[in-house]
């Protein structure tokens, strides 16, 4: 599946139909409109008034810090580390008026452990509709890069859609999954929106976030968490320092990763890897509740626990970690 390289194209046919709506009215009506508005909230610009009606990039609007630290420490279960990185890599970047790249983000660990469920709550907080979110692009490396025949062609459009999409919205957020099975090249051709440059065409990539999940690396993060067990360590206890550099070495080497040999860690453009532990019995009860609660339904504890058993834990003789994390939660609740 080839990309549309048209930026804005929902954007645009919007604006098309707001501007015949209000042709078909008479321009004193409208006038009139707009000014009994301006009179009952005060100064209400033409962009304020289509605002309330229509999605806006709102580049400048302040991050609630707040709501997203209790957004993540609600809503994702054993992630000390990914929970207090993000909240202080985004709540940094947000705050500096003037920031010298865009934010990059490389999020690693097995499946289940929450990378695409952190990318969701960090859309919504930077734009409401989230994933929704004219603003808010995801790619699906098995979806929208499938050949390896064509990567030139994905590089293509791959830049023309990012550079049309950041000109239209400098605050865009662009989500890379399954990077682990992104062809080694690709995601190399947006080296140049990533690096230090104050624009390039014209155009200035340096408030827009990338955010890349893979399952990369997670043998990596499992080995250090079972280090720290058997040592009888907390897990709290362990640090990003403890697995940052042992990830992007680990990455760049992986040929499975979809940053092998990547420039993006060769030229340091990658500004945090985040480490996705990997989940205990305990976290996945937690999950099965967060998701009776989403349901409506009442916390039945015999159904957690129930449900938390039928799950695989890993390694075969400790049997610590789920090995598909809380990924099959929902379907197994199912049953009951």
């Amino acid at each position: 599946m080839l990309l549309d390289p048209r930026p804005g194209g929902a954007a645009a046919v919007r604006l098309l139909m707001a501007a015949h709506v209000v042709a078909a009215f008479e321009p004193i009506t409208v006038g009139i409109a707009i000014g009994a508005a301006s009179a009952l909230t005060g100064y209400l610009s033409y962009k304020d008034l289509y605002c309330r009606f229509a999605e806006c990039c709102r580049s400048e609007r302040p991050l609630n810090a707040s709501a997203l630290k209790q957004d993540l420490e609600e809503k994702l279960f054993g992630q000390h580390l990914a929970t207090e990185v993000i909240l202080k890599a985004l709540t940094g970047f947000k705050n500096n008026k003037n920031p010298k790249k865009p934010l990059t983000l490389s999020l690693h660990g097995w499946a289940g452990t929450g990378k695409n469920f952190v990318s969701q709550i960090v859309a919504e907080n930077l734009h409401p509709k989230g994933l929704k979110s004219t603003f808010v692009h995801l790619f699906v490396s098995t979806l929208h890069f499938p050949h390896e025949q064509h990567i030139k062609l994905y590089q293509d459009q791959l830049q023309r859609w990012i550079r049309g999409n950041v000109s239209a919205c400098a605050g865009s957020v662009f989500i890379f999954d399954e990077m682990d099975k992104l062809h080694p090249g690709v995601i190399d051709a947006i080296k140049p929106f990533l690096d230090y440059y104050e624009q390039i065409d014209g155009v200035s990539y340096r408030k827009a976030i990338f955010i890349f999940l893979s399952n990369a690396g997670g043998d990596l993060i499992t080995k250090t968490a079972l280090d720290f067990w058997r040592a009888g360590r907390k897990r709290e206890d362990i640090q990003l320092k403890d697995l940052e550099a042992v990830l992007s070495v680990g990455v760049f080497n992986n040929k499975h990763s979809g940053l092998w040999h990547s420039g993006l860690i060769d030229r340091n453009l990658i500004d945090y890897f985040v480490p996705f532990l990997p989940l205990e019995y305990r976290h996945v009860k937690m999950c099965v509740r967060a998701e009776m609660k989403a349901r409506g339904s009442a916390i039945n504890e015999d159904v957690v626990a129930q449900v938390a058993e039928e799950m695989t834990f890993f390694p075969k003789d400790e049997k610590i970690y789920s090995d598909k994390g809380c990924k099959t939660v929902q379907s197994r609740l199912d049953f009951y």
